[in-house]
């Protein structure tokens, strides 16, 4: 072996953790992690410093890095690093380059376990200034990614907030001369409606398991909430066949335990039997989205089941939700879909710069690129304001 690379047990460069589910209802400012990414966000944190988190059931490729107080769920193995032996951040991008899923032990849901994670042998750079800088050029992607999910969550209580001055304390455009219904409590013309009066709903079926795969054949797959983001599900599996189809931007209302999760279809995807494709016949899914978020602000509101919570397809119909105008709904939507257009167009550019980074990656690990030599002042970025943040290379990347 090269002097310049040592060869570790993963368990000598840190302690892994395990995560847990987090069962407050307050929100804050902590990010909560799971396998698909942030979740949401709460009050209190597991761990406030640098921590690689690794996937212990689900998606086995979802890796994370934390510089700040964090949240993981059961489905995450959170880890404490050495910094006297290794670059945490350094150590993460190592890490991503392994293919973790080709050491799954699960038999149904794919798993990891701390034994086989602290026994895993890895090659790395002994020079922990070597390790600064490859972990300081990657690490200005994930800075970008991380401003551009700072500007989602900006946006995203921007049009909550909005909804509840509208539809909570009634102060919409036009307010100040509206009459109330004593019997309802609504400002006149508005009114409790069922979802199923308003919205076209597809209850989801799962193909048979032999149309599965992970080489993106078919169409995204998703059977519940395992890969949920916070806005958007992440892809894992595939399948090509099933007739169940969530359109692009369709609302995903899960109907297994947890119950009332939400999430939107970021393109055309299956869905299994653990979720509902929600669109609004009139085409408003931006208003409808800030309705269902306003009404399950936490999991399992509704629903029932000898083992777990569970709802059919009439209980999701029934939901009451409140009708307004049509004044008000077209300029409440509009100004949402507005927002929720933003938000998509940001999380789309994460997933090139996501894709960019993922490109260099290997190159920067394997030492195809001359790590010693290279200026790392030369990678300069700069924003864009209409495609977002953009990383110029130097000639040194593109040898």
């Amino acid at each position: 072996m090269m002097e310049e690379w040592k060869e570790v047990k993963l368990g000598e460069l840190l302690k892994i953790k395990y995560g847990k589910d987090h069962k407050k209802l307050d929100e804050g400012n902590v990010p909560l992690m799971g396998t698909g990414g942030l979740m949401r966000y709460v009050n209190d944190y597991l761990y406030d410093e640098e921590s690689i988190l690794i996937p212990r059931k689900g998606t086995l490729s979802s890796l994370f890095f934390m510089d700040k107080p964090f949240w993981t769920v059961d489905t995450m193995f959170w880890s404490k690093v050495n910094k006297k032996l290794v670059n945490p951040k350094y150590l993460y991008f190592y890490l991503k380059t392994i293919n973790l899923a080709s050491y799954n032990v699960g038999s149904t849901i794919p798993s990891l376990t701390t034994n086989l994670l602290n026994n895993l042998k890895i090659t790395i750079y002994q020079s922990k200034e070597t390790q600064r800088k490859i972990a300081s050029i990657l690490s200005a992607y994930d800075d970008l990614i991380e401003n551009n999910l700072k500007r989602i969550k900006l946006l995203e209580e921007q049009a909550q907030l909005t909804y509840e001055e509208w539809f909570v304390r009634f102060k919409f455009p036009g307010h100040e001369t509206v009459k109330f219904d004593e019997e309802t409590g609504l400002p006149e013309g508005w009114e409790k409606v069922k979802l199923v009066e308003c919205a076209n709903l597809i209850m989801g079926q799962s193909p048979k398991s032999e149309f599965y795969n992970n080489e993106e054949k078919g169409l995204p797959f998703h059977q519940g909430v395992k890969d949920y983001g916070f806005r958007f599900p992440t892809n894992s599996s595939w399948s090509t066949q099933g007739n169940r189809i969530a359109k692009e931007n369709s609302i995903l209302f899960s109907v297994r335990a947890p119950v009332g999760r939400l999430n939107v279809a970021l393109e055309e995807i299956i869905i299994g039997r653990g979720l509902a494709a929600i669109n609004h016949k009139k085409g408003w899914n931006s208003l409808l989205l800030y309705q269902l978020q306003n009404i399950f602000y936490e999991d399992n509101l509704m629903g029932g089941g000898a083992i777990y919570n569970s709802v059919t397809k009439k209980d999701v119909q029934d939901i009451e939700i409140i009708s307004a105008t049509k004044d008000i709904h077209i300029k409440y939507n509009d100004f949402s879909s507005n927002v929720d257009k933003q938000i998509k167009n940001l999380t789309k550019q994460n997933l090139h710069l996501k894709e960019a980074r993922d490109i260099l990656l290997p190159r920067l690990m394997s030492g195809m690129i001359d790590v010693e030599k290279l200026d790392v002042g030369s990678l300069k970025y700069e924003v864009n304001d209409s495609l977002g943040m953009v990383a110029e290379e130097t000639s040194d990347f593109k040898k």
